[in-house]
């Protein structure tokens, strides 16, 4: 070594160093976690509606909220048949596959190949005057090859990939929640359907046959001559509507049942249910404090996975500026060593080190880095807007649940007036000339109105809740 040599190569040291530490300061930002971006607004999110302390009814489970146990039953059947909630578990294993997957990519991947070869020639004919230029036999060689190749990460790439892989396991598990959700909400739904249609049939079926007695006793009174033909066939004519509108409620009835079923993965049968009465509603209705929508709505969930999967996007996209270190090793024991053929066999041995760095990839680089931040902006726009979207949800359903609890008192109580105005009116029919067949007729159609009105208002109630159940999330499993 010349003392020019010796002079320059502790700066040539010096200086390899300090660029790998300029390398390493610059790519600190490769290597940050995702945090929630401090402008995500969610005050006032619920508008008007009065929002509670946190715990409210997002916090309950989905059996403190639908308590009738033959519900339950039917929810519990949905959550294990339902072909979308099997789909959204295996999406789970497959995600918790991949992150594995992205784990064991930091470990040095290993490759075994023996391989073995017989070689030689030799003459058909057994001829002895060939037999020392063809040689003395068949040549035995073989090798055990054993290789190793380690990226070592030192700028964020595979460390990113993995934090990459982890927000889609959470992603598919939000997916599931949305999915379990739902499938509560729609069978709930269903069920109190069915519960309101029972209602609606029994009050037909009783209508009916109020309606049957007023026909015969209008034909009476037709032959008494204290009424008309025309009063006849009018009541003759309701008493007939009522009739197909039951035949109407029960094939409602029956298509609901099927709808109910083909939900929980079942063929079509009937359901054994309680009434519209069984429905207790949550004492506590209110929504919680709003940060709390954030973890609680799946879709909310996913917008913000969204984002965070944006965020490490964007740093794998940063981190392919630096240079890929790779390490690669390989052995073997093996018998032939360049032309020759020796027995035991030898080792053979090699280690190298490459390190890739990307001068000119002719601006895709760059491109890609920027389509990353970009790509998390939009995802930063769509995980606000379904902030503001959840609130909405959860404001409309709770004003519901006001107007309809509010609206049910004076319909009770407009039933109960109605039904002192059919028994007045029929009790004057009875006892004075002042009041007609046709004013208890009058009387009854409005009485059927209220009561059907009655029950549909009732069963608003329990679908506002069911919808401000599924607005704030699905409730804590």
């Amino acid at each position: 070594m010349t003392k020019s040599q010796a002079y320059i190569r502790p700066f040539l040291g010096r200086g390899l160093g300090m660029g790998l530490l300029i390398l390493l300061l610059s790519s600190c930002g490769v290597y940050k976690n995702y945090e929630r971006p401090d402008d995500i607004k969610t005050d006032g999110i619920y508008g008007r509606a009065l929002s509670g302390d946190s715990l409210g009814l997002g916090d309950l489970s989905w059996r403190e909220v639908f308590t009738d146990p033959k519900l339950q039953a039917i929810i519990e059947r949905g959550l294990a048949q339902n072909a979308n909630m099997r789909q959204a578990e295996l999406r789970i294993e497959e995600a918790q596959n991949n992150l594995k997957a992205a784990k064991l990519a930091f470990l040095p991947m290993l490759t075994f190949a023996p391989q073995g070869t017989i070689s030689g020639a030799w003459d058909p004919q057994d001829r002895a005057a060939y037999k020392g230029t063809l040689g003395g036999g068949a040549t035995k060689t073989y090798s055990l090859p054993l290789s190793a190749q380690w990226q070592v990460d030192c700028f964020g790439q595979l460390r990113n990939a993995k934090k990459g892989s982890e927000v889609a396991v959470e992603n598919m598990k939000s997916i599931r929640q949305a999915v379990q959700t739902g499938i509560i909400a729609n069978v709930a739904t269903l069920y109190y359907t069915l519960c309101l249609l029972d209602e609606q049939l029994r009050i037909s079926e009783e209508t009916r046959d109020n309606w049957k007695q007023n026909l015969e006793v209008t034909k009476l009174l037709m032959e008494a001559g204290q009424s008309n033909k025309a009063a006849v066939a009018s009541t003759e004519a309701n008493y007939w509507s009522i009739c197909a509108n039951i035949v109407e409620i029960k094939d409602q009835i029956t298509r609901t049942e099927n709808t109910l079923a083909n939900l929980i993965g079942e063929v079509p049968h009937s359901f054994d249910r309680n009434t519209l009465d069984s429905f207790k509603k949550p004492s506590m209705c209110v929504t919680g404090v709003p940060i709390s929508i954030l973890n609680r709505r799946p879709d909310v969930r996913q917008a913000e996975l969204a984002l965070a999967s944006a965020f490490y996007g964007k740093n794998q996209a940063k981190a392919s500026f630096f240079p890929v270190l790779n390490i690669s090793a390989s052995g073997q024991y093996t018998n032939s060593l360049g032309n020759l053929v020796i027995n035991p066999g030898g080792i053979i041995a090699s280690l190298v080190g490459s390190l890739t760095q990307s001068i000119f990839a002719r601006g895709k680089l760059r491109a890609a880095y920027k389509n990353a931040k970009a790509e998390m902006e939009v995802a930063k726009i769509g995980f606000q807007q379904s902030v503001l979207d959840a609130g909405y949800e959860v404001a409309g359903s709770m004003a519901r649940i006001k107007v309809f609890t509010a609206e049910q008192e004076f319909l009770d109580k407009q039933v109960v007036s109605l039904t002192d105005a059919v028994e007045a009116t029929q009790e004057l029919m009875k006892n004075s000339n002042q009041v007609t067949y046709l004013n208890v007729l009058t009387a009854q159609s409005g009485l059927l109105g209220a009561q059907i009105s009655q029950v549909t208002n009732q069963f608003n109630v329990i679908s506002g809740t069911i919808a401000l159940y599924q607005a704030l999330g699905g409730g804590t499993e």
